[in-house]
């Protein structure tokens, strides 16, 4: 067995504790742990001292409600390291990450801004490529998608000129895939995310399943719930059986069959892994108001005139959303008819054919116009 080396040593026996402490719920003593082995830390290599530190760091977040010490443990050791650049940078690049983590991401975005000048000054490529990326993420978040493309663009440049490991690269393809899924392109947000899946898959990651989670997602979002059924019923099944592939087998069952209620209810049962992802949520929900739509263009479709409350029967919804979505359609021109609410009926009509005699007209004129251009031009060969 080969002779670990006193910083080896020294990584190993911190952690352990740090570790244990996680495991059992106390982060204040991981804080404590940290403050009293600063001196020993003093001891071995910065880069050595970097990955224990934010190790300890991260292992406080795994304890439930400690986000708020995590962070206030992260300022602090940002003002011990202000004279070992380095660390220091490292761990702003942390704080700016945990911040966003609780969705401060006024303080996340200047704290980046302040970073990336700093950065960029010492010209550090790998630092530039984790900065923008996280920037890209934080305008993301804002909903600011001009400015998440732009910082994406600027870390994939930064990226071009120095190595960058294989997670880096992955948590990339990750975040090109979220930015034109948010544009509606899911044919090659799928590809993204599908890079992004393999690639942790390789490395035995535990995102893996996360990363798969958005692929389901894609394939639902391109109605191809059949497909959804595929990918997760080969050598995927054995090794992804989580809650999170679970939910969105579902929610492509629930497709596949047309079934609001059956939507629904997948959005009831897998709450955490549907609704508390702001992004999936976001697309789910387009989704559902598609299916929605579906169902109720059914319901009517054999009527020219029906009650509200009829149609919420039907359908098995109150009347308020039933009301909302067929007044909705009816502004978009998905429905022809009106909402008459003094008798709470819906008066549909029949689709008034398109007249198509203006664009027939300024067609015949600009043949015209073309026939006159070139009369012209053979009478100027003439003369």
């Amino acid at each position: 067995m080969a002779t670990r080396t006193p910083d080896q040593q020294t990584e190993q026996e911190l952690t352990s504790q740090a570790k244990a402490f996680a495991q059992s719920g106390n982060a204040p003593d991981i804080v404590a742990l940290m403050q009293s082995s600063r001196e020993r830390l003093e001891s071995v290599s910065f880069s050595r001292k970097a990955k224990i530190v934010r190790v300890m760091i991260d292992l406080i977040g795994t304890v439930p409600g400690a986000e708020q010490l995590q962070i206030e443990t992260c300022r602090e050791w940002v003002e011990i390291c202000q004279h070992q650049m380095f660390l220091r940078l490292k761990l702003e690049i942390l704080l700016a990450s945990l911040y966003m983590g609780i969705k401060d991401y006024v303080a996340a975005k200047d704290l980046l801004e302040k970073l990336l000048k700093e950065v960029k000054k010492n010209d550090d490529k790998r630092l530039l490529v984790e900065l923008h990326l996280l920037e890209s993420q934080c305008h993301l978040a804002l909903r600011d998608l001009p400015k998440a493309r732009t910082s994406l663009t600027a870390a994939r440049a930064a990226a071009n000129a120095v190595y960058v490991p294989p997670t880096l690269s992955s948590k990339m393809e990750m975040q090109s895939g979220l930015l034109h899924s948010e544009e509606h392109d899911y044919k090659t947000a799928y590809s993204y995310f599908y890079e992004a899946f393999e690639s942790d898959d390789g490395m035995k990651q535990e995102s893996a399943e996360g990363r798969l989670k958005y692929v389901l997602m894609c394939l639902v979002m391109l109605n191809k719930p059949d497909e959804v059924t595929q990918l997760t019923g080969g050598r995927l099944a054995l090794k992804y059986t989580g809650r999170p592939t679970q939910a969105m087998r579902a929610v492509a069952e629930a497709q596949a069959a047309r079934s609001l209620h059956d939507f629904q209810r997948v959005l009831d049962e897998y709450a955490d892994e549907l609704q508390e992802d702001p992004h999936i949520a976001s697309h789910l929900q387009d989704l559902r108001d598609t299916l929605f739509e579906g169902h109720l263009a059914r319901i009517i479709e054999p009527f020219s005139r029906v009650e509200v409350s009829h149609i919420a029967e039907l359908i098995g919804l109150e009347i308020g959303p039933v009301e909302a979505k067929l007044s909705q359609m009816i502004l978009d021109k998905k429905l022809h008819g009106i909402l008459d609410q003094g008798t709470g009926c819906l008066k549909l009509f029949d689709p008034t054919p398109a007249d198509k005699t203006y664009e027939a007209s300024a067609e015949s004129l600009q043949k015209l116009n073309r026939v006159v251009d070139a009369l012209f031009e053979k009478a100027a060969m003439i003369n």
